[in-house]
This record gives structure tokens, sequence and C-alpha cells, in this order.
């Protein structure tokens, strides 16, 4: 029955959580011709996507606009409607508690709404990024506990987001989807579903090795940036530029990926994913040194950026009590809105704290809040950027005119190398202050 419904593109779908994940998810379903419905439990998403608009950078508001107008995507905060509902993707969040736990509470809350609505051949699909185990003891357990059989009654799958935002070159119908099923039948189920909307499918044995897979992904890339991050203070200590390391080594063809040193680590998924593979190894007494000692110096280099700000100050015989600076981004990556695990919001916290008049740009970042305060991004006015004392380059926007901020600024420290040019003004992270760059030599 579900099967014949998913290939006549009569199966309704229902997407819960319309963030980053969920939204494009949504639209990519509705667009494939099935009835999507977006269960989202704030209202001002739910109205601002009722009127159109879109607060998703990679989903323009005329694609959301056009299938509300043909009742394709309806954002809805009633959850009932779920009874409606053929399959069911979990797009929500999984953040950490303040003691470093997972925090598994709005998939548990998803689940709830889904038994009191639940009805036999539901395909059940958790994408939120969780620990190994999760999808059998969170969603499995809890439906097969009403009497159903998973596989005969429902079906359950695990599918790892792997959204970039931002990322033009790839989107959600054009990255491989990883597909792992509670039974052989599940993962075909999902498999089928998937399949409408994403060109390659990848199905695994089990909802564990799809959980698994996810993690390994982004501990990879946290392991990585530990490294580089590294590697990045090694060089400042020893008079060479990280940067020009990078590029040299990134020309060997084989056997080496290029990662890049920063303020950090931020998004939902790098600086989150390696603490719950850690925390679930615990359970099996296995310490995973690798990931402890990366997310410790990922943590750390909000931390080195204030050291470096403060060497580039002392150049100018300034300290960084009472000194005007200026960041430059604040989101957590270049070209995104999104401030989430920000380590700009580390170093802006950590310049106030040290006495520091702080102020910051960001076109895509408006305002945020930190603590009890609201802060909101000042226009870019180049005349005005000699009475900062320093400009931080915390995340290189494609949209800055560098050119024009290098000349006009006084002293600049960059965290990105988005300043390519070496001048005695510009102090890089990872690399020696230039002293007198314009009068060496070269033989």
């Amino acid at each position: 029955m579900l099967k014949s419904k998913i290939r006549e593109k009569k199966a309704v779908i229902g997407i819960i959580g319309l963030g980053y994940v969920g939204l494009p998810l949504a639209i990519d379903m509705a667009e494939a011709g099935f009835k999507v419905f977006g269960f989202e439990a704030d209202a001002k998403k739910v109205e601002s996507l009722i009127q159109g608009q879109s607060y998703v950078i990679d989903v323009e508001a005329e694609r959301v606009s056009s299938l509300i107008n043909k009742n394709l995507f309806q954002p809805v905060t009633d959850f009932a409607l779920i009874s409606k509902c053929d399959a069911i993707s979990i797009c929500v969040p999984t953040p950490l508690k303040k003691t470093k736990d997972p925090d598994m509470s709005y998939i548990i809350n998803s689940v709830s709404e889904i038994k009191k609505y639940i009805h036999k051949g539901i395909l059940i699909i958790l994408e939120s990024t969780t620990y190994p185990g999760s999808t059998e003891e969170l969603i499995r357990n809890e439906i097969e506990q009403l009497g159903y059989m998973v596989g005969k009654d429902f079906y359950v799958c695990y599918s790892p987001e792997r959204v970039d935002p931002g990322n033009n070159a790839f989107k959600t119908n054009n990255i491989p989807k990883i597909i792992g099923g509670a039974t052989t039948q599940c993962t075909k189920m999902g498999c089928l579903l998937y399949s409408e909307i994403i060109q390659k499918i990848v199905p695994v044995s089990s909802t564990r090795v799809a959980e698994m897979a996810k993690l390994l992904e982004n501990t990879f890339r946290c392991v990585n940036i530990g490294l580089v991050n590294e590697l990045a203070l090694m060089c400042d200590r020893m008079d060479i530029n990280v940067w020009e390391v990078i590029d040299a080594a990134s020309t060997k063809p084989f056997g080496f990926m290029p990662f890049y040193p920063g303020p950090g680590i931020g998004g939902h998924c790098i600086p989150l994913d390696p603490v719950y593979l850690s925390w679930k190894a615990k359970m099996f007494n296995f310490y995973n040194k690798f990931i402890e000692l990366a997310s410790d110096i990922n943590g750390n280099m909000p931390r080195y950026v204030i050291e470096k700000i403060a060497e580039a100050l002392n150049t100018k015989r300034c300290s960084i009590k009472g000194a005007r600076i200026l960041i430059l981004g604040v989101a957590y990556k270049k070209d995104v809105d999104d401030v989430r695990e920000s380590p700009a919001l580390d170093i802006f916290a950590l310049l106030i704290a040290k006495g520091a008049s702080v102020e910051y740009h960001d076109p895509y970042i408006s305002s945020f809040v930190f603590g009890t305060r609201e802060f909101f991004s000042i226009c870019m006015n180049f005349k005005l950027l000699k009475t900062y004392d320093c400009i931080v380059l915390a995340t290189d926007h494609s949209c800055f005119d560098y050119h024009k901020i290098a000349k006009c600024a006084k002293l600049i420290v960059d965290t990105r190398n988005g300043f390519k040019q070496c001048q005695e003004h510009i102090v890089k992270l990872g690399a020696p202050i230039v002293k007198s760059f314009n009068s060496e030599s070269v033989s």
C-alpha cells in the first residue's frame, strides 16, 4: 500500500522541524509532487512561511510561496495532522546539555506526538544527528510498545542529514543519501521514498551503521581541523606562515587533503557530533583520545585569537582594555546567516570581559543575543575604519571588500586568511607579524 502511494505520488509526507534541514527537504518533497505537512513548534516561523517568506538561506521565498499556492506545502503547528501522513521525517535539533550530554528532548517530544496519531503502514525516518543506537531506543522501541511490529506494521530508518548551508554546488537533491533501516524492508521503504527526490541513495545494513557514518564524517573534520589549528600554533611559535605551508602541501596530487585553521569551530554539527560519539563510547569503556584532544584544541582557539589581538595591539603601544575593536563577521562560517556555536561570539565575549569596546559588522546577521544583551550589526563605513584600534576578521564572507578594508584600517587581525596581502598592519593567525616586509629583498 505505502509502496504504491510513494510511486504514484499519493503519499502524504510530514516533516517535523522546519529549520536548515527540514525546510529544504520539505520543499524538495513538495516540488516532487507530494503533499507535504511541515510541522513546526515555532508559530512565527509557520506564519512567515504561510506568507511566502523564507528564513533559510538555501530556500528561495519564491519556491515557498509557489508550493503554498499550489497547496503542496502546508506549514502547521497542529501535530494532529500526523494522522494524515504516510511518512514522517524528523529533522529537529539535537544540542548538547551544559553537562556535555546529548539532549534528546526534541526527538523524544517528536516521537511522543507521532505516538498520539500513529497508524499502521507509516514510515518514520530520523535525520537528526545522534548517537549510535538512538533510532532503535527512541523510536522503534517506543512504537513497538504500542503493539506495532517493525517492518510489518510500521517502518523505521535513520538517514543522516548532510546539509551544508550556503553551499551552492551541493543541495539536498544531489548529496548522496545514506539510509539504514531497522529491518531490510524498512531500508527498502526509506530508499523508495528518498529516491523520488535524491539522485543517489546509499543503503546500509542497519540504523546503527548510518548513525555512526554521520558521526565519522564530522569527527573526521573536527580532528583534522584540530590538527591544523595545532600546526598554526606551532608555526606561530616558529615564525612560519601556516597558510603558505598548507598551500605548498596542497600541491601534492595524492595522499593530502587541505584543512585550514581558524578562530574555532561552529555550526550545528562539527562542534557537537564528536562529543556525541565520545559520550556513547564511554558506555563501552572506550575513551576517544583523538576526539577529546581535538575538541580541546578547537575550543581554545578563541583564546589564542585574543592573545594574537593583544600582541597586535602591543605593536601599536595599545592594550585591549579600552581599545575600540570591530569584528568582521559573527556567523559560524562564510556566507551563512547562522551563529550557532560560532567562535566569533566567544571572541566577542572575551574582548568585552577584558574591557574592550566591541562592535561588529555582518551583512548576514543583523543582531544576536549573547547572555542578557542584544547586539546589532553596524553599517560598514570605510571612512570610520581608522577610528578603530583593531579590526578582527572572524568570518571571511565573500562580500567583504578586503582590499578597501585593508587600505582604510590601521590594524587588522585576520583569523581566516581573508586578506591575502602581507602588510605590516595585517596580523594573521598562524603567521609571524610582518615588521618590514616591503624592505625585504628576494635573492
